[in-house]
């Protein structure tokens, strides 16, 4: 079965032309979460933070499918907190990374279809400004 995801990113700070080559070896080192058991929707989400600002994306998760989220910023893993809610009202916090140490990345298995919002932010312990990548791929 074909399923087709549907993106729209929007960040606070927005990406530029300046943020490509400037994020491209993080985007080069997170690519390396999504494994050969996911296939990539071969997007790169990217933005430049600084202090409390945050990237945002509105997605539609299938239901039936695991989704890997891989979450990177620096030169090192754990900087980057990704959060995922859901786009009732409430808004409610579906999962987040920032219980699981910042994790890299995350499987996400999705039960049924659900409209979301993945919201990317730098750890400020860990780092006050740069770029913020993130990578979404389906289990095959």
């Amino acid at each position: 079965m074909n399923r087709t995801l549907l993106f729209s990113f929007a960040a606070t700070l927005g990406t530029s032309a300046f943020a490509q080559p400037m994020c491209q070896p993080i985007a080069a080192r997170c690519e390396a979460h999504i494994t050969a058991n996911y296939i990539p929707d071969g997007q790169f989400y990217r933005a430049l933070l600084q202090g409390d600002e945050s990237a945002t994306f509105d997605l539609t998760l299938f239901g039936g499918t695991t989704y890997r989220v891989a979450a990177c910023s620096g030169e090192s893993d754990g900087i980057l907190i990704f959060n995922v809610y859901d786009r009732s009202p409430e808004h409610n916090l579906l999962f987040t990374n920032k219980d699981q140490n910042n994790a890299p990345y995350w499987d996400l298995a999705i039960a049924s279809t659900i409209d979301v919002t993945m919201e990317a932010n730098l750890d400020p312990s860990k780092a006050g400004s740069g770029c913020a990548v993130m990578l979404i791929g389906f289990k095959k």
